[in-house]
């Protein structure tokens, strides 16, 4: 599990329900004013307000429908016609609310000429946008459905990448220092993962060096081949790294960026795709939360990376990046201390604790049959 105190003040969390609890606070407030004030009027006013709301979601949902039929019954949803009402709003909920409204209007009110224009204009100002849904609304919709760019590319870098090459990396490790004996001590227990780095300006050089000359190329790991989408023999590979703390001394380790951020990168700089920096900000922000989400849950990549933000105000430094490694690499030795602590050395002195734990004492005495129990006489 990753430490992540020092960027919760810029991955987003999930939108939750305090725009439905002020909604009901308001209703309930208002509802609770109307009835005070004239009573008599209350259900007649409610069920003309229901009606007219209920029923100009209606007639935009109709006229969605008309739509779709007409012009996407074949390309859309294959000549099923049967999926198109509840595609355009037309499902239960929303039926059962205009019978609701109906039913309300049927029993108290009577001002037919607001009740019919109240929903004409309701769906003319829908269709043209100016009651459409905030932006707020279309990002909370695409979060909770998984439908967002960063959702798309963060399953995409873990089925396509990280959970084929993430099971076999310590063993590449292994075989990389076995052919590298000088580097073999350079590789703390911590140091065996892929440092991943996603910055959060999308901004991704080809070269370490040119973003921190503190970070020397030293070699490659072996390559792991494997056919993949028709390709014999595909290519995967890792690079290990030199990294330099201020008193020169080396750590190596295996880093690279996430590919998938330099695509949000790309994507923003195409006016065709409509996708501008704070858009892009936001996604990098997405992809780094859904990506850690979905590694924490996978068993084949669990403790084999290190995820690294790296945020906006550290450009300054020509050397944060790596600090930002160096600093992950001291916090997982520290981790991985806390979680296998040095055993304690035995000690023959009488009365103290057991230091090791106990083990299974085999005989090598062939195995003697059971003897019959004896009986006992007494005269």
């Amino acid at each position: 599990m990753q430490n992540h105190q020092g960027h919760e003040a810029v991955i987003p969390r999930p939108r939750g329900n305090l725009p439905k609890l002020c909604a009901g606070v308001i209703a309930a407030i208002t509802t609770g004013g109307v009835v005070f004030a004239s009573p008599e009027t209350f259900l007649a006013s409610a069920a003309l307000a229901v009606a007219m709301v209920t029923l100009g979601s209606l007639l935009h949902a109709l006229c969605l429908l008309v739509e779709e039929v007409l012009h996407h019954r074949n390309t859309r949803y294959r000549g099923r016609v049967r999926l198109i009402p509840s595609a355009c709003g037309l499902g239960g909920r929303a039926l059962l609310a205009v019978g609701v409204g109906g039913l309300l209007l049927h029993l108290g009110a009577q001002c037919w000429e607001l009740l019919l224009l109240a929903p004409v204009f309701y769906t003319l100002l829908k269709a043209l946008g100016v009651l459409g849904p905030s932006e707020v609304e279309v990002s909370d919709i695409c979060e909770e459905r998984k439908m967002n760019v960063a959702h798309g590319l963060a399953w995409s870098f873990y089925l396509g990448y990280l959970k084929l090459v993430l099971p076999r990396l310590e063993d590449s490790i292994a075989e990389f220092c076995a052919s590298h004996p000088t580097s073999r001590d350079l590789w703390a227990r911590g140091s065996r993962k892929l440092f991943i780095l996603i910055p959060l300006n999308g901004k991704i050089s080809h070269q370490l060096k040119d973003e921190d000359e503190r970070l020397q190329f030293y070699d490659n790991l072996p390559n792991y081949e494997m056919n993949m989408a028709g390709i014999r023999g595909r290519v995967y590979k890792h690079s290990v790294y030199k990294v330099l703390d201020e008193d020169g001394r080396a750590h190596d380790c295996v880093v690279e960026f996430a590919t998938p951020v330099l695509t949000l990168y790309k994507m923003s700089q195409e006016r065709s795709a409509g996708f501008g920096e704070s858009e892009r900000r936001q996604q990098v922000l997405l992809f780094y939360k859904t990506l850690q989400d979905i590694l924490e849950g996978s068993l084949e990549c669990r403790n084999r990376y290190r995820l690294i933000l790296l945020l906006d105000e550290t450009e300054d430094d020509p050397h944060f990046l790596s600090k930002a490694i160096l600093r992950h690499l001291n916090q997982q030795e520290r981790e991985e201390f806390c979680l296998n602590p040095i055993p304690q050395q035995e000690t023959n002195s009488p009365g103290a604790p057991m230091s090791r734990m106990p083990t299974l004492m085999i005989s090598l005495e062939p195995p003697q049959p059971l003897r019959d129990p004896a009986e006992d006489s007494y005269e």
